[in-house]
């Protein structure tokens, strides 16, 4: 089974599993499950040495009840449908649990996009959109940045957009460049939202932040810029890791630092502190375990030697529900449909000011945003303590108590 049927497998169940026990009939349940479109498509791009390549692509918009489909588009060479439905199929809880008026959708290529040129990315980027623009658009369907994509990626796609609309639409695409209407504030707000929720969650707890460790698995924009902020808040972060591998010191790291050093030798390796693997990091007798990488890291293989109190997750779908079950009576889960929700509520942000045409200082920005994700983690918190369920066992049931109120 591929990971990514793995993915859509655990998320439908876990619909399924909540839609019953708040008695909803199949027919919602199928609702909830099935997807409104999914669109399939091969593309072929020009290569710079003069040959032709055909890539595969997908867009699927999943469920449109609360509002337009939001999600982003990842560029990995292990992208699937079954990935790219998991993933749009998440987002539609997401967008309910953090109380926006939108649907789920998700795009992606099966592309590794370093072994493309600068010249070559931007003719895929094109091509694709040329693929999806006759359904997407700022009230129908709004793509973002996802894995390997980011904001220079996101304006060929809107520029391109633009020229076969011939007209601009700001809020078509949000993770866009400031220069054409992105917003302050989108770069680290999957990272801060993050922080956010941690400091909220440890509040209720009784936590002090000076007595947590923390370990960030991933190191790409959400897990560094997590791992900054939570720094420049006093958390101790002990242990940071990239694909390459990673680096651990009980001391504490500077995340900062670190990035500096990776950007001029290419890994974290030989850092400051004892070099590890990612495996090792996911298993270190820490507090707070920070998976902000790929799906399915925490699994049934390695589920019975995490030592963490509490999991944030900032990737999406990284427990797989294996790990899952076993895990959520030793320790508390923050769910990626919380916990990385940050991104998509200041992509959110983005097209209400691209929307009227008026922008938001980044204090501004990081207020509403922390806001909003203490609304969204009120909201579960106080449910799961009436009904005595898990954080994510919550977060479903309030998404789909939402989304069914709004099915017609």
């Amino acid at each position: 089974m591929n990971p990514g049927q793995k993915m859509l497998e655990s998320a439908q169940a876990l619909i399924k599993k909540t839609a019953q026990s708040l008695n909803l009939n199949n027919e919602k349940i199928k609702r909830l499950i099935e997807p409104e479109m999914i669109y399939e498509f091969s593309f072929t791009v020009p290569m710079d040495d003069g040959t032709k390549k055909i890539f595969k692509g997908w867009r699927i918009q999943h469920n449109s009840a609360l509002g337009p489909y939001k999600g982003g588009i990842r560029f990995h060479p292990e992208t699937s449908r079954e990935e790219v439905q998991a993933l749009a199929t998440l987002m539609t809880i997401k967008c309910a649990v953090a109380g926006l008026p939108y649907g789920g959708g998700k795009g992606g290529v099966a592309v590794d996009p370093k072994n493309l040129s600068k010249s070559e990315l931007e003719k895929l980027s094109r091509s694709f959109t040329m693929k999806i623009a006759r359904f997407i658009g700022e009230n129908i369907d709004i793509p973002a940045p996802d894995v390997n994509t980011n904001p220079q990626i996101m304006a060929w796609m809107l520029d391109q957009y633009q020229k076969i609309k011939g007209v601009k639409s700001p809020s078509t695409f949000t993770g866009k460049p400031i220069e054409i209407g992105g917003s302050l504030g989108r770069t680290e707000a999957t990272g801060r939202g993050g922080l956010f929720v941690l400091e909220f969650l440890i509040e209720k707890l009784k936590f002090k932040r000076e007595d947590l460790s923390i370990a960030v698995q991933g190191f790409g924009n959400v897990g560094y810029y997590f791992a900054k902020l939570a720094y420049e808040a006093g958390f101790r972060i002990v242990a940071l890791s990239d694909s390459k591998g990673g680096i651990y010191k009980k001391e504490g790291l500077n995340p900062e630092k670190a990035m500096e050093y990776k950007k001029k030798n290419k890994s974290l390796s030989g850092f400051d502190g004892k070099n590890i693997t990612n495996d090792e990091l996911l298993e270190l007798d820490i507090d707070v375990l920070v998976p902000s990488a790929l799906e399915n890291v925490i699994n049934e293989k390695n589920a019975s030697n995490i030592k963490a109190k509490i999991i944030l997750e900032l990737a999406n779908g990284p427990t797989t529900e294996e790990a899952y079950e076993y895990l959520k009576d030793k320790t508390v889960i923050v769910p990626d449909v919380l916990a990385n929700s940050g991104g998509v509520t200041v992509s959110y942000l983005e097209w209400v000011q691209g929307k009227q045409g008026y922008w938001w200082s980044e204090d501004e920005v990081n207020k509403k945003l922390k806001e909003m994700m203490r609304r969204a983690f009120e909201a579960i918190w106080q449910k799961s303590k009436e009904k005595n369920i898990s954080l994510k066992q919550s977060a479903f049931e309030t998404a789909i108590e939402r989304i069914t109120k709004a099915m017609i």
